[in-house]
């Protein structure tokens, strides 16, 4: 193990772990409402949750987040089943959904808490991610400036955010900025589409 994740404490999957048992990802692209609206409509994906990452303030709000000041980025936690979708399937979605070569800003979401990022939880599945990374790299001309790295500190948003699209879909942000997001998804990866 590299020293980064010897020393995380979100480093949970032994490097001997069952292939085939559910697994974690987290990911940033902008507001976690955007993210979680996508994945919560992919096949596989057994649970997703908001939260803020790899901050230096331990518990923040959601206020302390949005003041750009703890370091935290706002990101979706998924637990996933790879038998029916895989790590590359959920990075395949994320950067169809995101513009990965925007720092620090998704649309009108300004800020170092909407930046691009990958956190992995296990040193296994940095392979996948540095080969996705690569491929949209290399079909871009602009730089992309997602970040990869441990998952460091992780943080659950407040309950008010969690499965906000399914929540209030008739939301304004939900309605012009989520929604087409997700149709997005539904277009591109039918085969992934919830049933």
């Amino acid at each position: 193990m590299t020293a980064a994740f010897a020393s995380s404490p979100m480093s949970t999957m032994p490097a001997n772990a069952d292939a085939s048992a559910p697994q974690l990802i987290t990911l940033a692209g902008g507001c976690f409402w955007c993210l979680e609206g996508v994945y919560e409509q992919v096949q596989g994906v057994l649970s997703v949750q908001s939260g803020y990452a790899n901050g230096q303030v331990d518990d923040p709000s959601y206020e302390q987040v949005c003041a750009g000041t703890t370091g935290h980025a706002e990101v979706v936690q998924l637990r996933f089943d790879p038998a029916q979708v895989s790590l590359r399937e959920l990075l395949e979605i994320f950067f169809v959904i995101h513009d990965p070569t925007t720092l620090n800003r998704q649309g009108n979401d300004v800020g170092t808490q909407y930046r691009s990022g990958i956190y992995v939880n296990d040193e296994a599945q940095l392979p996948v991610c540095r080969e996705v990374l690569a491929e949209v790299r290399q079909a871009t001309d602009k730089p992309v400036v997602t970040e990869l790295q441990p998952l460091k500190r992780y943080w659950p948003a407040e309950d008010y955010h969690q499965h906000y699209f399914a929540n209030h879909p008739e939301q304004g942000y939900c309605a012009y900025v989520v929604a087409p997001k997700v149709e997005k998804f539904r277009r591109s990866f039918t085969r992934l589409v919830r049933g």
